[in-house]
């Protein structure tokens, strides 16, 4: 019984989700009303000439009297004008069927226009937690699939809808008696439809989700097949994804197999409609003495199969709409995603920074009940060289990631040229960054556009000069198209060292006033790498800078040493300070060179 409760209210909670949707896609479908009034005006002219054909047709049949009675030349006529309408018909479909496509097409351009540019507003904690794979469906998968039904809805529901008002007409014209037992009947195979419709829903949405799942996971692993490979993960790998495709099996087959019956079931009902008309109408004729002739049986039996059609049709378009709205919903819940706090309305805009950074109190944690920052104070000076330093997890990234605002503060205040920075525009906050982080990101482009990524409007004497800064124009020479090289095409493709000299050539083409570079140096050899602190130490001079490294070689220059371990600053100095004390950040220091 309780299950049966529980059951109920999961029906009740995915019908009130499904209805929740269908109105959230006539908001977009709205800014098409004008194509939808054409789409509905051509849905009617066809319907309405289609529905004039059996009008002809019994003409014809009646003009058919007896062997050797037969008006050939009436007929020829009648012939002709079906032949038109016939024709007429075609073309008007086809300019319907049109306008349904751009209908269809364009909401969903809307839907994922929406969905990326919400993306771009997503705050970052959305994105780490919600596998890639997972809003890459929705966006791309989902989208598709919507399309579907709802183009399926446009082409087959307008029709229908109008065929069904237009027959019911016809049919009242010739025998309302008749009409009433179909009238009556023909709604049962609704019912049927709604009762099936229900049931899918819930199937649809678990299908979507799994699938959801499951472009995740390919994702995953192909991105990081190399690891897979190397620890040998590869059968743990297809076991797992055999797990999610086996589940995506069972719930499309659910899914499928109820959807599958409505037509039959409602074509059940109408057959025996159809077959109760035509045996009224039989016995009317035979009995009315010609007042109800075989024509007009025969244009009756045409309306009333006509009539019924739609029902099934409207039945499929019903079910096919439970998976579209199903994957539509999945999409509406990463276009109304919380976006990130906006910018205050007076929010600052920050110009050249001088470079004065200061945090006060900060307290930072990703997740509430995990402490990880606390009470975390400094004061940097313009064209000071900070360095953060410490064990794997102590919330080096984590202060980046708070300087830069990708995070903002639980208590506390972090500022730059004395304004705090929820005060100033996210904007122009980060234009005075320059950031080479160690996971590097080129975007599908040619050398010289990555490289201008930051600075558009920078000459080709300016790339080539910031490329050269970064060691980087030696191997830029050497690709096929030089600088014109596309980055991941054929011979385009980097090594992850050379794509970090070009990450490198970006912030130096910038020369922002403050700089951030965590592990920026990782992928490169030792050669490269000392000639390219000797660059960033150029870079450096009169700039704001922090140096996140776990080599502790490559941050013995900075001015400030802060050393960090679980969340707080355990030490404070220089280089030669912090090895004099003997203290944590000497013991780093020496484990790295014990050798």
């Amino acid at each position: 019984m309780a299950k049966s409760s529980e059951t109920a209210k999961k029906e009740k909670s995915d019908n009130k989700a499904a209805s929740a949707t269908l109105k959230k896609v006539l908001r977009y479908i709205k800014k098409y009303r004008l194509h939808m009034t054409l789409s509905i005006i051509m849905a009617a002219v066809t319907v309405g000439l289609t529905l004039y054909v059996p009008i002809l047709a019994g003409r014809a049949i009646d003009l058919i009297v007896s062997p050797g009675n037969v008006d050939f030349e009436g007929i020829s006529v009648i012939m002709a004008q079906i032949a038109i309408v016939v024709g007429v018909t075609a073309a008007v479909q086809w300019v319907m069927n049109n306008i349904n496509n751009i209908i269809t097409y364009h909401v969903v351009r809307d839907m994922r226009e929406a969905a990326f540019e919400k993306i771009q507003r997503l705050p970052l904690s959305f994105l780490d937690v919600n596998p890639t794979g997972e809003t890459l469906g929705r966006v791309t998968a989902d989208a598709d699939q919507f399309a579907e039904g709802l183009l399926m809805g446009f082409t087959q529901l307008f029709t229908g809808v109008v065929t069904i008002i237009g027959t019911l007409g016809f049919m009242l014209s010739i025998s309302p008696m008749i009409t009433v037992a179909v009238v009556v009947l023909t709604p049962l195979s609704l019912f049927i439809a709604k009762f099936i419709a229900r049931k899918t829903y819930s199937m649809f949405k678990l299908q979507s989700e799994t699938r959801g799942e499951q472009t995740a996971f390919i994702d995953e692993m192909i991105s990081g097949q190399k690891v897979v490979r190397a620890f040998g993960r590869e059968k743990e790998s297809l076991e797992k994804f055999d797990e999610i495709n086996e589940r995506l099996r069972a719930y499309s087959l659910r899914a499928t197999f109820f959807s599958s019956i409505t037509n039959p079931s409602t074509r059940f009902v109408n057959n025996c409609v159809y077959a109760a008309v035509a045996l009224t109408g039989a016995l009317l004729s035979v009995s009315s003495g010609g007042a109800f002739s075989v024509g007009s049986l025969s244009c009756f039996l045409s309306y009333a199969n006509q009539y019924t059609k739609p029902f099934n049709e409207i039945s499929g378009v019903v079910t096919e709409l439970q998976n579209s709205l199903a994957c539509a919903g999945r999409l509406f819940e990463l276009i109304e995603a919380e976006p990130q706090t906006p910018d205050k309305e007076d929010a600052y805009e920050l110009g050249t920074a001088k470079g004065q950074v200061s945090l006060r109190d900060v307290c930072f944690s990703y997740v509430p009940e995990k402490k990880l920052i606390e009470d975390f104070c400094l004061s940097v000076q313009p064209g000071q060289r900070v360095a953060i330093a410490g064990p794997t997890g102590c919330g080096k990234t984590t202060v980046i990631n708070l300087l830069m605002r990708f995070y903002d503060v639980n208590k506390g205040k972090i500022s730059v040229d004395g304004k705090d920075i929820r005060d100033i525009t996210r904007k122009s906050l980060r234009k005075n960054y320059g950031m080479v982080l160690q996971e590097t990101w080129l975007k599908s482009g040619t050398v010289r556009e990555n490289i201008a990524m930051g600075n558009p409007g920078a000459t080709d004497d300016e790339i080539i000069e910031a490329a050269k800064a970064s060691h980087a124009h030696s191997f830029i020479k050497r690709l096929p198209k030089g600088y014109d090289t596309v980055i991941g095409e054929g011979e385009g493709s980097l090594s992850q060292g050379q794509r970090q000299l070009l990450c490198i050539a970006r912030v130096m083409l910038c020369l922002p006033p403050m700089l951030i570079l965590d592990e920026a140096t990782s992928s490169i050899d030792t050669r490269t790498e000392i000639k390219i602190q000797e660059a960033f130490a150029r870079l450096m001079e009169g700039r704001t800078s922090f140096i996140v490294a776990h080599r502790l070689s490559t941050i013995r220059e900075a001015d400030i040493i802060l050393v960090m371990r679980e969340g707080h600053i355990v030490e404070q100095g220089s280089h030669e300070e912090l090895l004099r004390r003997g203290g944590f950040y000497a013991k780093l220091y020496n484990s790295q060179f014990a050798s």
